[in-house]
C-alpha cells in the first residue's frame, strides 16, 4: 500500500464518526398536550431568560396561556406585568402584541367575572396599540368581540374596528365585511383571528423556545 493510500485510509476513519454523527437525527422536542402543560414549560423558560425584551416576549406567550388553563389570578398578574414593562419598551417589536394582549386576557377575565363594563374597555384598549409585525399582517384576536357580539353588544365591537383598521392593513376587507354583517344584524365567523395571539402555545416552535 502506497502513503497516499494509507493515508487517506486514516482520514476515511477519522472522518466516519462525525458523518454517523451528523445523520443522526436531532431530538424532537414534543409539543405540550394541554394548555396546563404549556403554562410549566412557559413559565420553566421565564425563570432561566434574562433580558427584558425576551422576558416581555416570553410574558406575551405566557398571560393567554393561564388563561386558557383556567389560572385567572396568574393570567391578571402576567398581563398587568406586560402592562407596566411594555411602556418601557415602547420600540420593541413585541411592544403591540404586549398591550393587544394583556388587554384582551384582562377583558377574557372582567367578562367570565360578569363585568362587561369593563370587558368592553378592555376591547378598545386592546384596539388602541401600534401594532406589530404580527398584528399588521395577520391582524387583531376576535374572540373577545364576538362574546361581546353574543351579548348584543354591537357598538363597543365596532369600535375596536376602527381602532384595529389604523393598524392592520387588511388586504381582504374582511373589517369592512364584518363591519357590514353586523350592521345587517348578522354573526362574522372571524375564522382564524378567534386564534391569533391567545392559543400561542398550540402552533409555537417548542423546539426553538428550547435552543
Amino acid at each position: 500500500m502506497s502513503s497516499f493510500q494509507k493515508w487517506s485510509w486514516v482520514f476515511l476513519i477519522l472522518c466516519m464518526p462525525l458523518t454517523a454523527a451528523a445523520q443522526e437525527p436531532t431530538s424532537v422536542v414534543q409539543a405540550p398536550q394541554s394548555a396546563s402543560e404549556a403554562l410549566a414549560r412557559y413559565e420553566q423558560l421565564l425563570s432561566g431568560t434574562a433580558g427584558q425584551a425576551k422576558r416581555l416576549y416570553l410574558i406575551t406567550k405566557i398571560a393567554p396561556t393561564a388563561l386558557a388553563a383556567g389560572e385567572t389570578a396568574k393570567a391578571t398578574a402576567y398581563s398587568q406585568s406586560l402592562l407596566s414593562q411594555a411602556p418601557e419598551m415602547p420600540n420593541d417589536w413585541n411592544y403591540g402584541n404586549a398591550i393587544h394582549v394583556a388587554h384582551l386576557v384582562l377583558g377574557h377575565i372582567a367578562l367570565s367575572s360578569g363585568d362587561v363594563a369593563e370587558a368592553k374597555r378592555q376591547l378598545l384598549q386592546a384596539g388602541d396599540t401600534t401594532g406589530s409585525p404580527q398584528l399588521n399582517s395577520f391582524g387583531p384576536n376576535m374572540r373577545l368581540a364576538q362574546e361581546l357580539l353574543a351579548k348584543e353588544e354591537r357598538e363597543v365591537v365596532l369600535q375596536y374596528f376602527e381602532l384595529c383598521a389604523k393598524f392592520w392593513g387588511d388586504r381582504q376587507g374582511l373589517l369592512k365585511k364584518w363591519k357590514s354583517m353586523i350592521l345587517e344584524g348578522a354573526k362574522p365567523d372571524f375564522g382564524a383571528n378567534l386564534g391569533y395571539g391567545l392559543e400561542v402555545w398550540h402552533y409555537d416552535n417548542w423546539n426553538k423556545l428550547q435552543e
